[in-house]
């Protein structure tokens, strides 16, 4: 039975989920590959001594031992970040080794140096883990869904940023106060920023962009709005509306230009996706051939991440058991067929829209606004307007018809700037 060895940088919580997966799959794995898959290094600087169950693997404190070590055939890197992530990966390619890991951050920053540094070379590169923790998206898209055409991708994939707005949407609770219990229970880092502010979504929807259309497309392409200022009476009015508020990463294939943006979204109740809660990830495709495919499952966690890495490693052992090497494109895409795009300007998406306008109770003030926004082109669908309890404002709600966002955003300053209007308006975006 032929060996296939593996050196793995990194045992935190994915790195040592990774190695349990190997170590509890060994022998359905055999059954699967005829292959012996060995976990033989382990490059780590934070622990003295590897579990009892890893006593026949090498721990090492220097990545080099695993690029230097000729029996290695796959290096997997799971410590995250830019730096050293990337000179380790780069360094294990220069070595002739393929590549596993789950850095979303540098694969959507430096995934065209890294690719193309794996082609010259020869060697695969796989990061099914880098989306979707244990949801085989990545692999859809290469393979499930290559005889398609991908004309939008929509998902929920930051479990934080959707534990957080569950939690707000079934028990009314302020955003700060669910962050903190997050937290707490581990769904979000001491500093939750690329969660909350929507930049860890923008990173998947680079990778499953250029994966999905065979573009060249990077992080400042993405327009990205965070959920810190989605409110408790947001959350209210949309139910009111028949909505969910989640935060999606959307794209849309127009053809001559591509649609690329992050921000909280208003989803019909009705909608699969408006029904992934907690910590859940759920990811939808629409091909040209078979319509719209949703995979959903866990999509962080050390074993399903552990789980993806995995698969990676799998898939890759077999390629070099039969010398079949770059059978499948990483990138979905032949290397010479992925073009430069046109990202749609945001100013020119279409869609409808909700406001959250903060006026005094005042007579014509709602017919001021109403100017505003029919002087801009914007047709009003329905208004709440709550009575005054006390002194100051109240809240006016407007749900619009479809409208351009250069024409919502001109209106809204024009609104903002209104005596009547004590704070800056809530804008979100509703999904049709």
């Amino acid at each position: 039975m032929k060996k296939i060895h593996v050196g793995l940088i990194g045992f935190g919580t994915v790195g040592s989920g990774t190695a349990e997966v190997l170590l509890a799959q060994a022998a359905n794995l055999r059954r699967k590959t005829n292959l012996e898959i060995i976990l033989k290094t382990v490059a780590d600087i934070g622990i003295p001594v590897l579990p009892e169950q890893f006593s026949s693997t090498t721990l090492t404190r220097s990545a080099d031992d695993i690029f230097n070590d000729p029996e290695i055939d796959i290096v997997v890197e799971l410590i995250g970040g830019i730096e050293p992530a990337k000179s380790f990966i780069l360094k294990a390619i220069a070595a002739g080794k393929h590549v596993v890991s789950a850095n979303k951050a540098l694969f959507s920053t430096h995934g065209r140096e890294i690719f193309e540094a794996a082609s010259q070379k020869g060697v695969e590169v796989g990061f099914e883990a880098s989306v979707g923790g244990g949801i085989p998206v990545i692999k859809a898209l290469k393979e499930g869904l290559a005889a398609n055409t991908i004309l939008s991708i929509m998902g929920i994939v930051n479990g934080t940023a959707n534990f957080i707005l569950s939690q707000m949407t079934d028990h009314g609770l302020a955003f700060e106060s669910v962050l903190k219990d997050a937290q707490a229970k581990g769904y979000a880092e001491a500093d939750p920023t690329y969660d909350v502010e929507g930049i860890d979504t923008a990173h998947k929807l680079v990778i499953l962009m250029i994966m999905a259309y065979g573009i060249n497309i990077s992080l400042s392409d993405v327009s990205i709005e965070g959920i810190s200022r989605i409110e408790p009476i947001d959350i209210e009015f949309a139910r009111q509306f028949g909505y969910r508020i989640k935060l999606l990463a959307v794209s849309r294939n127009h053809g001559d230009h591509i649609e690329a943006r992050v921000h909280p979204t208003m989803v019909p109740e009705d909608h699969l996706l408006a029904n992934i809660n907690g910590a859940m990830n759920g990811i939808n495709f629409q091909g040209d051939m078979v319509g719209n495919v949703l995979l959903y499952g866990q999509g962080a966690g050390k074993m399903p991440t552990g789980s993806a890495v995995a698969a990676d490693i799998v898939d890759i052992a077999r390629n070099v058991a039969r010398n079949c090497v770059g059978r499948v494109p990483s990138l979905s895409y032949l290397p010479s067929e992925i073009k430069d795009c046109v990202i749609t300007p945001m100013e020119m998406i279409r869609c409808p829209y909700y406001f959250r306008i903060s006026a005094m109770d005042k007579p014509g003030v709602l017919a001021a606004i109403s100017g505003i926004l029919g002087a801009h082109g914007i047709s009003i669908e329905s208004v709440i307007q709550k009575r005054r309890q006390s002194v100051g404002s109240v809240p006016i709600v407007i749900r619009t018809h479809e409208a351009q966002e250069q024409a919502v955003l001109e209106a809204i300053a024009r609104i903002d700037a209104l005596e009547v209007v004590s704070e800056k308006t809530v804008t979100i975006r509703i999904l049709e």
